[in-house]
């Protein structure tokens, strides 16, 4: 038995002692072979990931994503495009700066309407027989509510106003921006009168008041004189009727009769009456 197994043994032996050492080596290169292989591998692997994400690849990848974009040059055309289409596509600042300033005949014109109207108002508070007094509308100039305090004392209509205590005649005056080249519009506020050249509204039926009729010469007060004379002659009378007498006078009204006045009597000629008639 020993002797079997001292013969195993050596058999063992022998095997281990036969083999071939560049069977080993060759086993230990195969390994090491394996594992230089695999260490390609990895590297093969790691290089192709560095090789992707080199400048060359990374200018590739760009190149592919700007396909879907647009160019700067196609972006600035797209922006002037937009721009003719909007008119410029300014700012407000810039389409501010781009407002004319007032036309030089306008401001011209404002100048002279200003310097007149304060001359006449001056003017009309230093009479001394309270025949007008004026009141500015919010205080604006080219707006005035004129009180007209006297008509002839031997006519009706002073009569009325005496009995009704009526102190004054109320009239709304107002002046274009090319005043006293052209006309005010005027028409009566209170108290609502009959006949006396006063129509609908309170429009006034006067030629001097229309453009054809009108003179840069005449006065406020000139054109009240005459206003005064007009209810006389034309038999103006305070309205007394139940209901009516307080229906106040529309301003959109007496311009829609002035304006078809004006066209009537340009069509079929104009009567008025003289200052001396009154």
């Amino acid at each position: 038995m020993a002797t079997l197994l001292r013969k195993i043994g050596l058999i063992r032996l022998h095997d281990r002692d036969t083999e071939d050492p560049k069977h080993h080596q060759g086993s230990l290169k195969g390994t090491k072979g394996n594992q230089k292989n695999n260490a390609n591998k990895h590297c093969q692997t790691a290089n192709e990931t560095n090789i992707l994400s080199t400048p060359e690849i990374k200018a590739r990848k760009l190149d592919q994503q700007g396909k879907d974009k647009p160019t700067v040059k196609d972006k600035q055309g797209k922006d002037a495009k937009e721009k003719q289409q909007t008119g410029g596509g300014g700012s407000k600042a810039t389409s501010a700066s781009s407002i004319p300033p007032l036309a030089p005949h306008r401001q011209h014109c404002t100048q002279v309407r200003t310097r007149r109207l304060m001359k006449e108002l001056q003017e009309i508070r230093r009479l001394g027989d309270n025949f007008i007094t004026v009141e500015l509308v919010e205080d604006n100039l080219y707006d005035w509510n004129v009180k007209l305090h006297q008509v002839d004392k031997d006519s009706a209509l002073w009569q009325d106003m005496k009995e009704t205590s009526t102190e004054f005649i109320l009239l709304n005056v107002t002046f274009p921006d090319n005043f006293p080249f052209s006309p005010p519009f005027m028409r009566v506020l209170t108290p609502r009168l009959e006949n006396g050249y006063v129509l609908d509204g309170g429009a006034i039926c006067m030629e001097l008041l229309t453009p054809r009729g009108w003179s840069s010469a005449y006065t406020v007060e000139a054109v009240m004189r005459q206003f005064a004379a007009s209810l006389v002659k034309g038999q103006g009378r305070i309205c007394r009727k139940a209901g009516k007498s307080k229906k106040a006078f529309s301003r959109k009204e007496a311009e829609a009769t002035f304006k078809s006045l004006v066209k009537t009597h340009e069509k079929y000629g104009w009567v008025s009456p003289p200052v001396s008639d009154g």
